[in-house]
């Protein structure tokens, strides 16, 4: 068999039907089976035209290697974590391709206690036995599938976060992007006290208004021209799948996931005195300021998921943020919710009386930070050499966790290589000089421009 093209680092995602189809979605469901060896999984769907076809079929090939299902339906991401760990169940798979185009798919995997099956733990695994044709047999007597609905029990758990006779009226805009986060803030919104204006709500997998995907610059206008005519508190925005939400002020302004993360590490810490609290290496200035100020431990880990969820397993933090808008809780077992973060900072300027942009604002003018910048790269290794030849004999600190980190006096400097992609990724902060940010980041752009 040829080689797959459509297993990644962390999932699985490709072009329907060239790189992903029902019939290599059911031997995937073949080789989970024959990796995983579960008794009962999760299986559950987001909304693009393709994927109750592919949904069916992975569930074929569970049910046809013995395997039992509970078919969740039409969820986010989060819908199968959560159906996995509260159900005790032996695994869960998500057919859905987030933030990609409407003519692409895909699945995410995880395992016992919502664990997550990426290249390192099993998805070259899976691969093999499909490439090999070494899978589990059709078997005589095959699992059964059964719907479970897990709504209930999901949106009072979401509700577990907030104390909701705390809350006050908000105008919040929500832009769902036609994906399945509108599913979720219509089954909230009768016990809350916010006053929704829904953009983009309902489902469509054909993305009439675009791919959901707010991360691109040109994908926040649809929310901040929203905020602004409403007179809005708060705009808040997903991807598809909605385990990634993003945020914007009462201006409409666009506030980067990195002071989230410094915002509910604060929230989590007044909650739970010293607890550890895990980030990615990307920024990092504003959330160590914030956590060793109030008495908490910050644990650095490698970006990305997988690495996220194992090293607050291993240090049992309590939240864990990546300036990419992936938030993980300890409750949650470990994982990423699109959901919690924003009732958790609804609540938080219910309590305190402040604006988001007072929220947020100091830290912006403590921290500024150059947000990710992406830059095409044919010898990534060689470009991250030349940076660090240069800048390696005037630092303070160097950390190579996750790409090159390089601190100074007064800024300092993260450029990693993509996983997927001939790209490098550089950000930049300083300490309350944007002045010194911005030329900072013109000079190490100027450095990787050069070659």
């Amino acid at each position: 068999m040829t080689k797959l093209t459509c297993f990644k680092a962390y999932d699985v995602r490709g072009r329907i039907p060239g790189e992903l189809n029902e019939e290599l979605a059911y031997q995937i469901g073949q080789a989970y089976v024959g990796f995983v060896k579960p008794k009962r999984v999760a299986v559950g769907r987001d909304i693009r035209t393709s994927s109750q076809a592919l949904s069916q079929a992975l569930m074929r090939g569970l049910n046809d290697s013995g395997c039992d299902v509970a078919d969740i339906g039409l969820c986010g991401t989060e819908g199968v974590y959560f159906a996995t760990f509260d159900q005790k169940l032996d695994g869960g798979i998500m057919v859905t391709a987030s933030h990609n185009p409407p003519d692409y798919n895909g699945m995410k995997f995880v395992r016992e206690q919502s664990r997550p099956i990426s290249a390192d733990t099993g998805l070259k695994d899976m691969q093999a036995m499909i490439e090999g044709g070494r899978l589990p047999p059709k078997l005589r007597q095959p699992g059964a599938v059964q719907a479970l609905d897990i709504a209930r029990r999901y949106i009072d758990h979401l509700l577990g976060y907030i104390r909701s006779a705390r809350l006050r009226r908000l105008k919040v805009v929500v832009n769902a992007g036609n994906g399945g986060a509108g599913l979720v803030v219509d089954q909230l919104e009768p016990h809350l006290p916010f006053e929704f204006i829904k953009v983009n709500h309902e489902p469509d997998g054909s993305f009439p208004n675009g791919v959901p995907n707010p991360m691109l610059e040109q994908n926040r206008a649809a929310t901040a021209d929203v905020v602004r005519r409403s007179g809005a508190d708060i705009g808040l925005a997903w991807d598809g799948d909605y385990d990634r939400c993003f945020f914007f002020d009462e201006h409409g302004g666009f506030i980067e996931g990195y002071y989230l993360v410094g915002l509910l590490a604060e929230a989590f810490l007044k909650r739970y005195p010293g607890a550890s609290i895990v980030h990615d290496p990307r920024l990092t200035w504003n959330t160590l300021d914030i956590v060793r100020r109030l008495g908490g431990k910050a644990v650095l880990s490698k970006s990305g998921h997988a690495f996220i969820k194992q090293v607050m397993r291993d240090a049992d933090a309590v939240y864990g943020g990546e300036m990419s808008a992936h938030h993980y809780f300890r409750d949650f077992s470990y994982c990423d919710s699109g959901m919690i973060p924003w009732l958790l900072v609804l609540a938080v300027m219910c309590e305190t009386g402040k604006s988001m942009s007072q929220l947020v604002g100091e830290r912006m003018r403590l921290f500024p930070a150059s947000g990710e910048i992406n830059r095409e790269i044919a010898d990534v290794r060689a470009v991250i050499a030349r940076v660090r030849a240069h800048y390696e004999p005037q630092a303070k600190s160097l950390d190579l966790t996750d790409g090159l980190s390089l601190e100074f006096e007064r800024w300092r400097f993260n450029l990693r290589g993509s996983n997927t992609e001939p790209l490098v990724r550089l950000n930049v902060e300083s300490r309350a000089d944007e002045a010194l940010m911005r030329e900072k980041t013109a000079e190490v752009l100027r450095l990787i421009d050069a070659g």
